[in-house]
């Protein structure tokens, strides 16, 4: 993986990790998430003429990755929600993540990519961290405890969830080769914002967006060119990298997450947490090398 590649990863993995704190502590988090949708939409919009990339329209290829990446993406979301309502955090997780072990085998199966030795280990040593950070100690039968439970309904939307979310990561690879980073990722933006909106059109939702706004307008106006910057980044780092070692170096994130939890939000298993991010660490510097 090139400088300029891990580079722009990386820097997505932090951006990731600031929005998704901000979710975190929003009180309605499906309607944050579409709201920090419309702010990076408008603001997207509003910064298209400052870009000298020349601007197209998607071919028929194009448009089918962009529906297949918007879809995905928003079922995962989807997936993750109902997966929490019921389940534990330390396990639904690390089973959501499991789209680091489908994205590698379909660059390899699809898109005809090979890994090295070194970026497999790599890979494997951020699958490890990722599923260790949430664990309370250290131990063979912690790092089992996501599967023990297949008949789980939330066990079951956690594995979907990583399963769809691959499906995405591979969909944009293949549209960002064809066409241009920048108009994929807004027409991506676009396309999974109108999906949002179809969503929270139903009546449960309505007093709900008025609320959110209230309460969080400013933390939301900070999210919307948080997610664009991560959006943005990660899809020009992936047009220059293999599918397989892109996604797996942006769980960087957890670490950065690990320590906004540790220092700023007084969480517990600092330890446990610090190693495992650690481990995602390691397993990065072995993908950059591979």
């Amino acid at each position: 993986m090139s400088n300029l590649a891990f580079t722009l990863i990386i820097f997505s993995a932090v951006m990731h990790a600031i929005w998704n704190m901000l979710v975190k502590r929003s009180r309605h988090k499906t309607v944050f998430i579409w709201w920090m949708f419309v702010i990076a939409s408008i603001l997207f919009t509003a910064s298209l003429p400052l870009f000298p990339e020349e601007f197209h329209l998607p071919g028929s290829h194009t448009l089918l990755m962009i529906a297949i990446g918007s879809v995905s993406f928003v079922l995962y979301h989807l997936l993750n929600g109902r997966a929490y309502h019921t389940g534990d955090l330390s396990v639904i997780y690390p089973l959501s993540q499991t789209s680091m072990v489908w994205v590698p085998i379909w660059g390899m199966a699809i898109l005809g990519e090979r890994l090295s030795l070194r970026g497999i280990t790599g890979i494997l040593l951020v699958i490890l961290g990722t599923f260790s950070v949430q664990m309370q100690r250290l131990s063979l039968v912690e790092l089992a405890r996501p599967f023990r439970d297949l008949k789980s309904t939330s066990v079951r939307a956690a594995l979907a969830a990583g399963f769809i979310y691959s499906i995405g990561s591979i969909a944009e690879k293949t549209g960002v080769r064809h066409y241009p980073p920048l108009y994929f990722t807004y027409f991506l933006t676009l396309t999974m914002l109108l999906l949002m909106t179809l969503n929270l059109s139903r009546t449960k939702y309505r007093s709900a967006i008025a609320e959110e706004w209230r309460v969080n307008w400013r933390p939301i106006l900070c999210s919307g060119p948080v997610v664009m910057a991560s959006f943005l980044t990660f899809r020009y780092g992936l047009n220059l990298a293999r599918v397989g070692y892109a996604v797996p170096v942006r769980q960087v994130s957890i670490m950065v997450g690990v320590l906004i939890g540790i220092l700023f939000l007084q969480e517990s298993y600092g330890r446990t947490r610090l190693l495992s991010a650690t481990i995602i660490v390691a397993g990065a510097v072995l993908i950059r090398f591979g």
